[in-house]
């Protein structure tokens, strides 16, 4: 019954082997936790080589159809429309350049067109593209939008369409429109009229909401899945074409090799088709809103900086819009006050020198600016015309004209007779009276509601303060300068007179106010 030769153990060995066996019991929880989790992580590794990638990817698809259900913006969408914004920027008319390329676009992708206000004179500015030094879209829509809160605020918002006229656009539905003040009370869901209300309280709140419906659509957070489509190309790497070439080929305009070791850059200019890449078919198509940065493009070294579209045969729609935006006219009002200075005050033939004195690279080319003049008036001087009748269109402002040759024609009063306008003007206050209250901007709009947040601004945000419309009758004035036009070289300005006298505006009968 008892084995005499079984090993005894000594109360030491006892102890350790108890000690062994104690510490074993502690450690078997977290062995089968381990023994768990190890299968529980080879099972995942099994289950995802099987299944598609696509689950449990953190795709930007994916992201965005979470963000969409955050906005409320993207679940009230405007029915059966789509629309186009962008950031215009710098001085009018540069902004004007920027609205026909809108405009262009908007038809080319079948887009309703968010009308943007005159910004500022360079309240916003974009940079050089020929230097590859420009903000990014996302950071000069912001800007835009931080503007366009400040002249609601202030009550000067003043519409793109209250100044240019495009009922005829509208009329022959090449391109549909909608004031952005209208959209952003339908699409944000905001009684923008609120911003214009006296309540401190209920200003503040609008205000902070219009912000945050700005972010949303300046692209802040991405593209948003059926919402929003931010474009984020700019000048730095696309031209953008339609129609005509390779889809992606090579811009002739590249940065130089000295340009990329100094700025440290390595942009690739390609020219895109938008129609291709922003049309049917692509991400951007199915958003609600696609919102573009700056639209602002011009020659550059045999090639365009932006926007290359200036035929489109296959497309007889597009062709006559490109036409038509060729020459956007003034409203009526602007018009007729230019036409009626000429012929009521000025009443003789006349020459109108634009000088663009201060701004810019023009305060240092005085010589050459008015060189171009001088011979102008040897010319006619030649020609038997005295006293020669001048308009004069310049930043310099006449206190300051002493010294200079604009001070010695306006002494030589027996040879020169020199006019000129200034904002205190009746005319001038007479017509910014009238703007004001047609208030063309508000007068297109077709989309459903849209009505009801057009008589809400109306009553609500009248401006308070005149728009400014000196530059406007200015131009006017020049295009009917029978013994023609002096300008400054390089300014946009002379090129926008030229085009005026170009399409014969003054030539045309006296417009209608709509």
């Amino acid at each position: 019954m008892f084995n005499l030769n079984r090993t005894i153990a000594t109360p030491k060995l006892w102890n350790r082997r108890k000690s062994q066996q104690q510490q074993q019991h502690r450690r078997s929880p977290l062995f089968f936790l381990s023994l768990f989790l190890l299968s529980l992580l080879l099972f995942f590794f099994i289950s995802y080589t099987s299944i598609p990638k696509s689950i449990f990817s953190t795709s930007s698809k994916t992201v965005n159809i979470a963000l969409s259900a955050q906005y409320p913006q993207c679940k009230a969408r405007i029915p059966g429309d789509k629309f186009l914004w962008y950031a215009p920027h710098s001085g009018f008319t540069n902004q004007l350049s920027e609205f026909k390329n809108a405009i262009l676009m908007a038809g080319i992708l079948n887009r309703t067109l968010i009308v943007p206000p005159i910004l500022d004179h360079h309240a916003v500015a974009l940079g050089s593209c020929p230097k590859f030094r420009v903000q990014s879209p996302k950071e000069i829509r912001l800007s835009v939008w931080d503007h366009v809160i400040e002249l609601i605020r202030s009550e000067r918002y003043v519409s793109m369409a209250d100044i240019i006229d495009i009922s005829s656009l509208l009329s022959s539905s090449l391109v549909r429109a909608i004031d952005l003040r209208v959209f952003v009370s339908l699409w944000c869901g905001l009684n923008i009229d609120l911003v214009c209300s006296n309540e401190l309280t209920q200003q503040q709140s609008t205000v902070e909401s219009l912000k945050q419906c700005g972010s949303l659509l300046s692209g802040v957070d991405g593209n948003i899945d059926r919402c929003l489509f931010a474009v984020d190309e700019d000048c730095r790497t696309t031209v953008w074409t339609y129609q005509n070439e390779v889809d992606g080929a090579l811009d002739s305009f590249q940065p130089d090799e000295q340009l990329k070791k100094k700025k440290k850059i390595s942009y690739v200019r390609r020219r895109r088709d938008v129609y291709k890449t922003l049309g049917p078919g692509s991400e951007a198509e199915s958003a609600d809103v696609l919102a573009f940065g700056s639209l602002f493009t011009a020659p550059y070294k045999g090639s365009e900086l932006y926007i290359d579209i200036q035929k489109a045969p296959g497309d007889p729609r597009l062709k006559s819009l490109i036409k038509k935006i060729e020459f956007l006219p003034f409203a009526p009002e602007i018009m007729n006050s230019g036409k009626e200075f000429a012929a009521q005050t000025i009443k003789a033939p006349f020459l109108c020198a634009q000088l663009r004195l201060l701004d810019g690279q023009f305060k240092n080319h005085w010589k050459a600016t008015f060189l171009g003049l001088k011979q102008k008036l040897d010319s006619l001087r030649q020609a038997g015309s005295q006293p020669i009748h001048i308009f004069v269109m310049t930043d310099l402002p006449q206190s300051n004209w002493t010294g200079s040759y604009l001070g010695d024609l306006a002494k030589d009063s027996v040879n020169f007779k020199l006019y000129f306008l200034r904002e205190e003007d009746l005319l001038v206050m007479k017509m910014a009276k009238k703007l004001a209250l047609a208030g063309h901007g508000l007068r297109f709009e077709s989309i459903p509601g849209s009505m009801d947040a057009v008589a809400k601004l109306e009553k609500h945000c009248s401006p308070d303060i005149l728009p400014d419309v000196l530059l406007y009758i200015e131009e006017t004035v020049c295009s009917c300068a029978s013994h023609g036009f002096v300008g400054t070289a390089g300014s946009t300005i002379a090129e926008s007179i030229e085009v005026m006298r170009k399409f014969g505006v003054c030539s045309s009968p006296t417009q209608t106010a709509l």
